[in-house]
């Protein structure tokens, strides 16, 4: 994607823990085109929150890249040092983390906060002004401003995180987990303003989320993952409406509380992988009822399904574009 704000491709990722290699991220690509809302999505552990650290140059010194690239704006970004990467976080990309209260400074006001990243971002407007203009834009109330983070609500620390991000001016939001432990009148809320946001601000929204319905409804493209790669992706429609992949399709079962024979609500069977010990085949095929001797051989590469060449998956089901008959159906746990 030529106009891509931000551009990963093929990436590998460890973290080495305990005198062992922790592989977070193998092979992952993903792009977010200028003001064009993406989701991601998978499981605990997937490595969606890797994604968002690794944009923002947040893994420096803890882990190493192995493979790939990362580019912002189509500037090869991947081994910056980190005084480089500290004139790139806020603008062009900033984030909102799933945890207000971690990352707001417990003794320092709402408005001196949101102040400072005026002062840095955009030295040349009074700050004042500014502070009460992004509070309207997040939907607080003025009275908000002398207020410290504890004093607010779960819902209010994160318009607080907002005003901090937009206060930057980002060509790119990325907001992980941003709607977690809030009420659900409180997460509609949450992703209207985001949504609000984006079109306002001429923005592009990267959106981490393990809630299919919250993604479904606001983004238009998504990428699924599972163990560190991408293994799903296209336009939202599609992937929910044919997903071609067994893991994209038992989040789906999971999500609509479909039930098995015996009443009970599907899940995927088996456990997550092992990061510390990844095989060469796909790491979904022990919990998949559709493995077959290839699965566990090497890991395919991205196939555009036939119907759709802007939807790619990583399966053995496919081939040339074309299904293969499956061996079974979805596992589910017995």
């Amino acid at each position: 994607m030529s106009s891509a704000i931000l551009q990963i491709s093929d990436l590998t990722l460890s973290y080495t823990t305990f005198g062992r290699k922790l592989r977070a991220l193998q092979g992952v690509s993903l792009s977010v085109g200028e003001g064009e809302a993406v989701g991601l999505v998978g499981e605990s552990g997937s490595g969606k929150s890797t994604v968002a650290r690794v944009a923002l140059g947040l893994t420096q010194g803890v882990a190493h890249i192995e493979a790939g690239c990362i580019r912002i704006g189509g500037r090869n970004v991947t081994h910056l040092s980190e005084d480089a990467w500290a004139g790139l976080r806020g603008h062009p990309i900033a984030i909102v983390f799933q945890d207000p209260l971690s990352y707001l400074n417990p003794i320092m006001r709402v408005n001196r906060q949101i102040a400072e990243s005026v002062e840095r971002h955009t030295p040349e407007l009074a700050v004042a002004p500014r502070v009460r203009e992004l509070l309207e834009r997040v939907r607080l109330s003025a009275s908000c401003a002398a207020s410290y983070p504890h004093e607010l609500s779960g819902g209010m620390r994160q318009r607080v995180l907002l005003a901090i991000a937009i206060a930057c001016r980002p060509k790119l939001l990325i907001a992980d987990e941003p709607t977690t432990a809030l009420d659900v009148t409180t997460q509609a809320e949450i992703l209207a303003l985001l949504e609000e946001l984006r079109v306002g601000l001429n923005m592009a929204l990267l959106l981490i989320s393990h809630d299919l319905g919250l993604v479904a409804s606001a983004c238009e493209r998504i990428y699924v993952m599972y163990a560190g790669r991408t293994i799903e992706w296209g336009p939202t429609a599609r992937v929910f409406g044919a997903p071609a992949h067994p893991y994209s399709e038992g989040l789906l079962r999971a999500a609509q509380t479909d039930r098995d024979r015996d009443g009970r609500f599907v899940t995927i069977g088996g456990n997550p992988p092992d990061l510390t010990h990844i095989g060469v085949g796909c790491a979904f095929a022990p919990r998949c009822g559709y493995a077959m001797a290839p699965c566990t051989e090497a890991m395919p590469e991205p196939i555009a399904l036939a119907q759709s060449h802007d939807h790619m998956v990583r399966c053995w089901r496919y081939g040339q574009g074309s299904l293969l008959m499956p061996a079974g159906g979805m596992a589910e746990r017995p």
